[in-house]
């Protein structure tokens, strides 16, 4: 039985993206295409830019967690507002909030296949206590 494409998007964001070397091959379809809009400009990504991207993560951060505020299904589109938190090698005592991410997932065959992501940066002005109250996760 085939998960809603909410679901694959909910599980993929939930996953130990980290430690499991198997998220990425399981979550992503091989014809992916990502459209990323953020501080640095347009970036066009597929699945091996992906899969370098969350190598270099694996390598920087010693912690990643995501907090969803907002996870929308509309046929098999999911559009998902969340907010990346890491801890670092130097410093795993101390969680910090890296960046605001809203996107919009194409399922195809039951995995990610084309996307679309506006990123920002954490800023000392962020109010995440106001903006970030979970609505339909």
């Amino acid at each position: 039985m085939s998960k809603t494409a909410k679901e694959v998007v909910k599980d993929f964001y939930n996953s130990d993206i980290l430690h499991d070397n198997t998220v990425l091959e399981r979550y992503f379809h091989k014809d992916l295409e990502l459209l990323w809009n953020s501080a640095d400009g347009l970036s066009i990504m597929n699945y091996d830019d992906i899969v370098s991207f969350f190598e270099e993560i694996r390598r920087t951060y010693n912690d990643l967690r995501v907090e969803i505020s907002h996870i929308l299904q509309d046929d098999d589109n999911v559009t998902i507002r969340y907010k990346y938190y890491i801890r670092t090698m130097e410093n795993p005592d101390e969680e910090l909030g890296i960046a605001h991410f809203i996107a919009i997932w194409q399922i195809k065959d039951d995995k990610i296949y084309k996307g679309y992501q506006v990123s920002q940066p954490v800023t000392e002005n962020d109010d995440t206590n106001e903006s970030y109250h979970r609505v339909k996760v």
